[in-house]
């Protein structure tokens, strides 16, 4: 059996098992038209069939190729769906200010992840997380926004093998061919905002993370310096991202009164 059909196979019975054993049936996740968000989908359709609903929340700032391929994707996999569009939220909240577009796209993110954590309450469900294992370990996602789910299928897989998991998958090729973009702004690219392709960080993160190569055997083994610095600098500042809140413990501790 070939690699990505194991991995099919495995996640399918992840996504069961963790949903299941809450007690709850249905799930719900954000569908962005990108590559991360198809890839959960399927599997969710696959684990779920009915029992998920893929939302399109588009604001104003959004491509509209963007909700057309997610709306083809849902079309050729029979993936139940509806849209919201945000546009009024955000610009109510920004009205008469003038602010950055990452202030704007963090700001979309975190709306478009509260309305879906509405929604998994109206339909007893869980929310299905679609943030890779590239973006994870950089902090390239919005905490409390994208970042955010229940339960997570693919944090354990990097960008470059989303790709290929796709092909297998059967995502259509409008979204497995356009370059990866967080859509927070019109022409936003994910590998313009980094610096490097996803091919170049993911090896270097694979060598970094999985290999436990130091910074100075990266740079022996020929890695870009600037790339190195990028990577490791990302992953310990943006280590917040991937924890709980880190709470002050008293228990023990001598105060005097």
């Amino acid at each position: 059996m070939k690699k990505y059909e194991l991995i099919e196979n495995y996640l399918v019975k992840f996504l069961k098992d963790e949903v299941y054993k809450t007690g709850l049936k249905n799930t719900v996740i954000g569908l962005s038209g990108g590559v991360d968000s198809a890839v959960v989908a399927i599997l969710a359709k696959r684990a779920f069939g009915e029992k998920i609903l893929a939302v399109m929340l588009p604001s104003a700032n959004s491509s509209q190729s963007s909700f057309d391929h997610a709306y083809e994707l849902c079309e050729k996999f029979s993936i139940k769906n509806t849209s919201i569009h945000i546009g009024d939220l955000v610009k109510s909240y920004f009205k008469n200010i003038q602010v950055s577009n990452l202030r704007v796209g963090n700001f979309s993110s975190r709306m478009r992840m509260s309305i879906l954590y509405d929604i998994s309450a109206k339909n007893l469900a869980l929310v299905l997380g679609t943030s890779n294992k590239s973006e994870l370990l950089l902090g390239y996602g919005t905490i409390f926004g994208d970042l955010a789910s229940a339960i997570n299928p693919i944090g354990d897989m990097y960008k470059t093998e989303i790709f290929e998991f796709a092909e297998h998958l059967g995502v259509t090729q409008s979204i497995i061919n356009k370059p990866p973009s967080a859509d927070l702004w019109e022409g936003q690219s994910d590998e313009q905002d980094l610096g490097f392709t996803y091919r170049e960080l993911d090896l270097a993160l694979k060598a970094f993370v999985d290999e436990k190569m130091s910074q100075d055997e990266l740079i022996e083994k020929k890695f870009d310096t600037k790339l190195v610095e990028l990577i490791t600098s990302r992953i310990r500042q943006n280590q917040f991202k991937r924890e709980l809140s880190i709470i002050a413990k008293l228990e023990g501790k001598a105060f005097k009164t």
